[in-house]
């Protein structure tokens, strides 16, 4: 009895990118081990510089993670118990737990069905004398509309933290998402357009007295090493991730270009295919997810047979956050919200994809 292999194409591969760039890599981290200097070293000062000129903005501060990116900026803009922040179900939980470890409430406003992201249309209709802040995220890399979000946000005297934890390198209407609001905060994660082999994260702003507070944060508190202002946090970015990071900055737009091009020939191949709505396809889209939705019910079983064909898959994000086990009976349910986290599958992309993987994942769908 014969068996017919298939190829195994996973829903990321970041082996292509590292042998391309190993040389660099290598390079980066021996200088970095030559000076010994392993926190907040040379690199992360020159990575500050190099990415805060890149995004167009006065002060990029790097941190431990995306997750402490959106704790500190919080923090700096002075939000605490009894407040109330505006923020998108449809995502992964440190959007809503970096609220909650703040002692804040997140209050939740259903999506966009058409863009998966937090829909402006419902967002005053949910602001209270205790809402302090809104918290957009740029899901899978798609912006928001930052002009009715800022519109909104001015109108009432809000704060905006732009959760750019996927979208580095995507633009809304030409302006860099993270660059709008008070602060962007960004993931280095792995998996990222613009990802660390490690954690780390940054934030962006335009504030010099955020700045300051942020700087301060990052470093338990203190200006001036010893002499501790407030309870901060251990969140500085490690010096041989910003010298990875600088290695791989300069290649962002070529790879945010290719991911658009990925997605440009799934939207083609998938067009017609009954029960499956592609993304749409803007400028301004990083596509750090291809994410379709597969109506009719039929989405688990869509992703058991393209793994039986080799194919990777995820599901971003089954449980919406209100719905999670700390926020269980807290919220009403939100209609698109609970339908997308019941359709919404990602197919493989990378920065390094090749046409042969998406022709491949295009003739089993079709077939």
């Amino acid at each position: 009895m014969t068996t017919t292999a298939h190829p195994q194409i996973p829903i990321l591969d970041l082996k292509p990118e590292i042998d391309e760039l190993r040389p660099e890599i290598m390079a980066a981290i021996g200088r970095v081990l030559d000076r010994t200097d392993f926190i907040m070293g040379e690199d992360v000062h020159l990575f500050e510089q190099e990415v805060a000129a890149y995004l167009g903005v006065k002060h990029a501060i790097g941190v431990n993670s995306g997750t402490d990116a959106l704790v500190i900026a919080l923090r700096a803009l002075g939000i605490g118990p009894g407040d109330e922040v505006i923020t998108t179900p449809f995502t992964f939980f440190a959007t809503a737990e970096s609220i909650s470890m703040v002692g804040a409430k997140p209050v939740f406003v259903d999506i966009d069905p058409a863009t998966l992201n937090l829909n402006p249309e419902l967002i005053e209709a949910a602001i209270t004398p205790n809402t302090r802040a809104i918290m957009p995220v740029h899901l899978y890399g798609n912006p928001v509309d930052m002009t009715r979000i800022m519109a909104i946000a001015d109108k009432h005297g809000l704060k905006v933290v732009e959760d750019c934890a996927q979208s580095f390198g995507a633009r809304w209407r030409g302006t860099q998402t993270g660059t709008i609001g008070d602060f962007g905060a960004y993931s280095f994660f792995p998996s990222k357009n613009l990802g660390a082999y490690g954690d780390g994260g940054l934030l962006a702003t335009n504030d010099d007295a955020l700045a300051d507070t942020a700087r301060m944060l990052r470093v338990h508190g203190s200006r001036k090493k010893y002499h501790n202002e407030t309870v901060g946090y251990n969140s500085r970015l490690d010096t041989i991730q910003a010298a990875i990071l600088r290695v791989k900055l300069p290649h962002i737009e070529k790879w945010n270009a290719h991911r658009r091009e990925v997605a440009r020939q799934y939207n083609e191949g998938l067009k017609g295919v009954e029960g499956i709505v592609t993304p749409e396809l803007t400028d301004g889209h990083a596509f750090h997810q291809y994410t379709i939705r597969v109506q009719n019910g039929r989405r688990d079983e869509l992703q058991r047979k393209l793994a039986e064909l080799g194919i990777g898959t995820m599901v971003y994000y089954p449980v919406p956050q209100d719905e999670l086990p700390i926020y269980k009976g807290q919220y009403r349910t939100y209609e698109y919200s609970s339908l997308a986290a019941k359709e919404a599958l990602s197919l493989p992309i990378s920065h390094f994809m090749e046409s042969k993987s998406i022709f491949y994942i295009l003739d089993r769908f079709n077939k």
